[in-house]
């Protein structure tokens, strides 16, 4: 049996071409998520001393001051800072709802596109399965109008057939990866968020007292 002619295979079956524009999406979306969380990179340690330059600011009044730390802040935890200092005079209660909602909004931002990576590894597969039904009925239907071949024939056009299953696998495989990759980024993310709101609230309000 000679070898498989995979470019012949690829122009032949439509699903091949369906796999391919997966792959695509799945790519475009991990690469832009990558350079997303490349770039939120929480330092704890100058998130503590920015907290304490807030706390001082607020014991002397400086309103300005902490405004100015709050602009010049920037990712997802700067987003919890501007608005626990925006809302500062409200009750704690009030506060403590508000950061509730901010690290909420945050946390669908994180999420992004992460359900593509999720839906593309579920369904590949099936898309590759279903190229492979096809091709094997193909297989099958070109038996019966020869007449001749015998099995060899249906082995060819089955082996062929294959090829869209091991497609829908080589797609959903590494967007199962990425995806849950990309999800242990945003729990941990959320996790920074929460204590960081619980650290804001307690200087924000501790200041008062």
């Amino acid at each position: 049996m000679g070898e498989i002619n995979f470019i012949e295979v690829f122009f032949e079956s439509f699903t091949l071409w369906i796999l391919l524009g997966c792959s695509l999406i799945a790519l475009t979306v991990a690469i832009e998520r990558f350079i997303y969380y490349r770039k939120l990179k929480f330092n704890q340690k100058e998130f503590l001393e920015i907290l304490e330059k807030i706390e001082v600011c607020l014991e002397q009044g400086k309103l300005e001051e902490v405004e100015g730390i709050a602009q010049n802040l920037k990712g997802p935890v700067s987003d919890l800072v501007r608005t626990a200092i925006a809302n500062k005079d409200r009750s704690k209660v009030e506060l403590d709802e508000l950061l509730t909602a901010a690290r909420m909004e945050q946390r669908l931002v994180l999420e992004r596109y992460l359900g593509v990576l999720g839906t593309l590894g579920n369904t590949a597969p099936f898309i590759g399965l279903f190229g492979t039904v096809v091709g094997i009925i193909k297989a099958f239907h070109d038996l019966a109008i020869s007449g001749t071949g015998g099995p060899a024939v249906v082995a060819a056009g089955i082996s062929e057939a294959l090829v869209a299953t091991a497609a829908g696998l080589l797609v959903a495989i590494p967007s199962v990866i990425l995806y849950n990759y990309y999800m242990k980024k945003v729990k941990s993310m959320a996790t920074i968020l929460e204590v960081s709101s619980i650290r804001l609230l307690v200087v924000l309000h501790g200041s008062k007292s």
